[in-house]
């Protein structure tokens, strides 16, 4: 679609969703009328800034159902967030909603180069978490076989990948990692696998874990990023130029913003991705401060898409680590370890206050492939690895090498990050 036509697709549904929220939604109508901007004055994409942003602690405060703007006979499949630091964040879908899930998901898989020739292997989790499910809608309104594995049981994911000859996977980067790991112990060559595309999401990952997880099973391994929130995985999606991951913004308009201002941020420069549902029914959001970090740049792809497309997630502001008054992305010490032959893609941040002092270990498995003969060989990588963290970030870290498959491992999200901050520490 010409750039355009899609500014005046974006203007009318903006109108019509702000008249929606302001109607439907108490908690919209009382925030608009606060900042006296009643969704009539709304007449060119410029006057969005006007409007007020959603956090996800709204959500957390209209428990359960506050924040719908139908019936909840209308609602006709829920999805709620783990909930371990407080009440659930819940969505809900209309038939209309679990419509927009399935054409955008099917879309996301045309991205990243899958048929309705593949077989799809789903290996995100079913259930409340929205990523299994998304998938499977997706796959279904592709016209591509899926394969509902969920996440876990891995011996049957290795075999059902050489019985079926799946083609396309779809996981958390780190299970894609294990599972390379797993194929080796078991005597399976994961170069030969019947996987040509990888499709990767809900955890941040870097270009270096990306060179990882292709070169250990020569496929090409594509980013998706998405939150339940907005709609679940489907709302953005590498193409096979891996420049970036387009977004689909005439069902979901994003800005980047400076987290510290609300300010918008340049074309190419980084901040906080805020997205307006355009089209959602159950639940439609004004401006939801996702937390993530990334940039967006509406200049051309290689592809020849003209949807714009934000960069892969660099970290979330409330994932971000202050350490001795310095701001730490686990992705910038990650950076660095996949580009250090010697240790695997495996490692942890712990973080310990010590005499009111923080400190950062970085816990981090030497490779399989490493030859040391004595405690000096491993001391020595310790302090060059040091010295690189200490280059990027402009922080001292402590390195400690641990012993492969030593570091715990999931069949979701990783656990990069473990803060100690409130126990005690002498020393």
């Amino acid at each position: 679609m010409p750039p355009e036509e899609l500014r005046a697709l974006q203007l009318d549904r903006l109108k019509r969703i702000t008249r929606y929220v302001y109607d439907c939604v108490p908690f919209y109508r009382n925030a608009f009328d606060r900042l006296g901007a009643a969704p009539g004055s709304i007449a060119s994409l410029d006057d969005l800034a006007r409007l007020p942003f959603t956090r996800k602690q709204d959500l957390r405060d209209n428990y359960p159902f506050g924040m719908f703007a139908t019936p909840l006979t209308d609602v006709k499949e829920l999805h709620a967030s783990s909930g371990t630091s407080g009440d659930p964040t819940v969505v809900g879908y209309t038939r209309n909603d679990i419509k927009l899930w399935s054409t955008v998901m099917a879309r996301t898989l045309c991205l990243a180069g899958a048929t309705p020739d593949d077989i799809v292997q789903n290996a995100y989790g079913y259930g409340l978490f929205t990523g299994g499910l998304g998938m499977h809608y997706g796959a279904l309104e592709l016209g591509a076989p899926v394969v509902p594995m969920s996440s876990g049981n891995t011996a049957k994911q290795l075999k059902l990948m050489q019985d079926f000859h799946t083609t396309v996977i779809t996981c958390t980067p780190s299970y894609a990692l294990f599972m390379a790991e797993e194929a080796r112990k078991a005597g399976i060559d994961p170069r030969k696998s019947s996987w040509r595309i990888g499709i990767f999401g809900a955890e941040p990952w870097t270009h270096e874990m990306r060179r990882e997880i292709e070169d250990a099973w020569n496929i090409k391994a594509m980013d998706i990023y998405g939150l339940s929130e907005i709609i679940g995985p489907g709302v953005a999606q590498e193409c096979g130029a891996q420049d970036g991951l387009h977004i689909y913004t005439d069902v979901f308009y994003a800005e980047i913003i400076k987290p510290g201002t609300g300010e918008p941020a340049g074309d190419g420069e980084s901040g906080e991705l805020v997205i307006t549902t355009l089209t959602k029914e159950a639940l439609p959001l004004i401006r939801y401060r996702t937390g993530d970090i990334a940039s967006m740049t509406s200049e051309p792809c290689a592809c020849g898409r003209t949807l714009p497309r934000i960069s892969k997630i660099r970290g979330r502001t409330d994932d971000m680590l202050i350490v001795r008054g310095i701001n730490v992305f686990p992705s910038q010490i990650e950076s660095v370890l996949l580009s250090i032959d010697e240790v695997a893609p495996h490692y942890q941040l712990v973080i310990r206050r010590a005499h009111s002092l923080d400190t950062l270990e970085v816990r981090v498995e030497f490779s399989d492939t490493f030859a040391f003969d004595e405690i000096r060989a491993l001391e020595n990588l310790e302090r060059m690895i040091e010295g690189r963290i200490q280059d990027v970030l402009s922080l001292a870290v402590k390195v400690k090498l641990v012993e492969p498959r030593s570091i715990e491992r999931t069949m979701g999200k990783a656990r990069r990050v473990v803060d100690e901050r409130g126990r005690t520490y002498d020393a």
